[in-house]
């Protein structure tokens, strides 16, 4: 299983437009056959995507999909910094 965690910081002007644009990610990626889980969770302007992926495979085929490169395209302005993304493993 693989774990990634993705942050993305909104420019508060841009608040409803981010969250409108992640959570048709969240709903998109969530019919993956591989995307075992996709959580948005949320603090003031920042957002959160805690995923976990079947295998290396399926995380190649998420990162191939229009919807995502359209969402990574369509938020580069609305951010206030670059989309901060994580692959981690977990130890405990």
């Amino acid at each position: 299983m693989i774990s990634i965690t993705a942050i993305l910081k909104s420019k508060p002007e841009h608040l409803t437009e981010i969250q409108n644009l992640i959570t048709n990610l969240v709903n998109e990626t969530r019919k993956e056959a591989a995307c075992i889980r996709y959580d948005l969770h949320t603090s003031e302007n920042v957002f959160i995507l805690w995923e976990e992926w079947k295998d290396q495979a399926g995380l190649d085929l998420h990162n191939s999909q229009s919807y995502l490169k359209d969402f990574i395209k369509n938020t580069e302005s609305l951010v206030s910094s670059p989309i901060q993304v994580y692959k981690t493993a977990q130890i405990l």
